[in-house]
């Protein structure tokens, strides 16, 4: 993720619109847009520590991100921050939410 158009294309406000779309049904509208950007805010914290944003990092070096471990890490955060009562699973989906919409914009590639 270190290519300055893939920064660019990269908008938070779109991210959060894709995630509230991509949330399963019974979910929908539980989290507000800034509880959203505050879990993406923090998964991006973590990928930070895990050196994964290092823009020195080769660009076909693959990235295996365990989930279980940034669910985790955003738990313990949002607890410490005693932002909203987020479930672990609602995290996942936000996770997987965020990746998905950073696939559609073609980060990956």
């Amino acid at each position: 993720m270190s290519n300055d158009k893939e920064l660019i294309q990269y908008d938070e406000d779109d991210a959060v619109k894709y995630i509230q779309n991509y949330l399963p049904q019974e979910i929908k509208g539980k989290y507000s847009n800034d509880e959203i950007n505050y879990v993406i805010d923090i998964v991006y914290e973590f990928y930070d520590e895990k050196g994964f944003l290092n823009e020195d990092s080769d660009e076909d070096t693959i990235v295996d991100i365990d989930e279980d471990e940034i669910v985790a890490y955003v738990l313990k955060n949002t607890q410490k921050d005693k932002i909203s009562d987020f479930s672990s699973e609602d995290i996942s989906f936000i996770i997987q939410g965020e990746l998905a919409y950073c696939d559609s914009i073609g980060i990956f590639e």
